[in-house]
């Protein structure tokens, strides 16, 4: 039978001393330390990983559990380095190794030499099976998730209020779109209590209405280890999520780090500022775009100022002298003038419909745009105004037609004697022939 001597029988008990020896610390765990060796070493054990970390050394510190217990390991540089995979809590491992005794804390431990994959940790196998069965249900399905709105109008936010997330996605909205209004809903983000209070939050988020209803929601909470996690992996906390009336992006944990809430939500950030990232565009985009709308729109009425002012420089040249084509050409004018005047109006009215609704975010760049717009109109429309026909005869031309109102071009078309009638610019004359003289 197996003993502390490692089947060897111990030796024959000494004669009892009047005074028990006294140890010192350091001797008793040195010798605690050897019988370990003795009973146990070398030792292979199988266990779940929890709170597994790896220091700037290299050393690798971690715990060993299951249902009964737990030991603390360590793993040092050189076994670490032979890994072929990388370890995380949840996993369920076999290590090999020897117990040992760590003297600074008196701690048993066990020291890993060597660790490979022995299936998965029960929480993991918790994940998958959820995982599978929900996926097959279609909670995951790309189809059904919805786009981010592009210009949202309040961002919702469903985290604990210390939690850090909290601080990184407000900092990060606050340097991309200072505009945009935050509302925060708490929640536990750790422990039994927590996906009751994330469900109860993403309710509250999307029954709010009108001005306080928010476009997009951001559920979020900094890394850890798979328990930590592990209230986002909450099969009613997916459905939730799921059946949410505003879009859900999930930042939980690092890159690294997955839970059901990710394959749910709308979108999957990497980290809570990246998810904050992806619901805001940059202020300075849309003041660039703007900007680029305004060039545009300022060159197309430019065009279009210039078009109209050739086509009234040719009708004007056309004008200049009275003939036989005056009143054709006052009708014209007249036709032209109007489309242009109800062109100009129309344009001007779908510019400033545009402008308006840009002036609600930037009002002083719009109102300097439609300023110099409406004085270009002015100006356009006192120069049409200086082309009407009418002023011509103010400057003491006469437009002659005979009695019947037929236009009297030439002098061979008229009669010694013959009654005219002259059109000034303030009525009309009746006039009689009294002789041609051809120029």
């Amino acid at each position: 039978m197996d003993d502390a001597f490692g089947g060897r029988k111990p030796p024959a008990a000494a004669p009892a001393e009047t005074d028990a020896r006294v140890w010192s610390v350091g001797a008793l765990l040195r010798a605690m330390a050897d019988a370990l060796q003795v009973r146990f070493n070398p030792v292979s054990v199988q266990g779940e990983l929890a709170g597994f970390s790896r220091a700037a050394s290299g050393h690798c510190y971690f715990s060993l559990k299951d249902a009964q217990g737990q030991v603390r390991c360590a793993m040092f540089r050189r076994a670490a380095g032979g890994l072929d995979f990388s370890p995380c809590d949840g996993q369920l491992v076999e290590l090999q190794g020897r117990l040992d005794l760590y003297a600074p804390r008196g701690e048993l431990q066990l020291v890993v030499e060597s660790m490979r994959q022995a299936g998965q940790g029960s929480l993991f196998e918790q994940f998958l099976q959820l995982k599978a069965r929900l996926q097959a249900e279609g909670l995951f399905d790309p189809a059904r998730k919805r786009p981010l709105p592009v210009m949202p109008r309040a961002v919702g936010v469903v985290t604990s209020l210390g939690a850090a997330a909290l601080h990184d996605v407000v900092t990060a909205l606050q340097r991309r779109a200072p505009h945009l209004p935050v509302v925060v809903y708490p929640a536990s983000v750790q422990g039994a209590q927590a996906a009751g209070e994330l469900r109860e939050a993403l309710h509250q988020a999307g029954e709010r209405r009108g001005l306080d209803r928010v476009d997009v929601l951001l559920l979020v909470r900094g890394g850890g280890a798979m328990e930590d996690l592990w209230a986002f992996n909450d099969e009613a906390l997916a459905r939730t999520i799921v059946a949410s009336p505003v879009p859900v992006v999930c930042g939980v944990g690092h890159e690294t780090d997955f839970t059901i809430a990710d394959f749910c939500a709308d979108l999957r950030a990497p980290t809570p500022t990246a998810a904050a990232e992806l619901c805001a565009q940059p202020q300075r985009a849309w003041l660039d775009a703007l900007e680029l709308l305004f060039s545009r729109l300022h060159r197309s009425v430019e065009r279009q100022m210039q078009s109209h002012g050739q086509r009234l420089d040719w009708a004007g040249a056309r004008v200049s002298q009275p003939s036989h084509l005056v009143t054709r050409q006052q009708a014209g004018l007249q036709a032209l003038a109007q489309g242009l005047n109800h062109a100009a109006r129309l344009a001007v009215q779908r510019e400033q419909a545009r402008l308006q609704g840009l002036q609600a975010r930037f009002p002083r760049l719009l109102a300097a745009s439609a300023e110099r717009s409406e004085h270009r109109l002015e100006r356009a429309r006192l120069r049409l105004e200086l082309l009407d026909p009418r002023l011509v005869l103010e400057r003491g031309y006469a437009w002659l037609e005979d009695m019947q109102g037929q236009p009297l071009g030439s002098v061979r078309l008229t009669q010694v004697g013959q009654p005219v009638r002259a059109t000034l610019a303030d009525g009309q004359v009746d006039l009689t022939v009294a002789a041609r003289r051809l120029i």
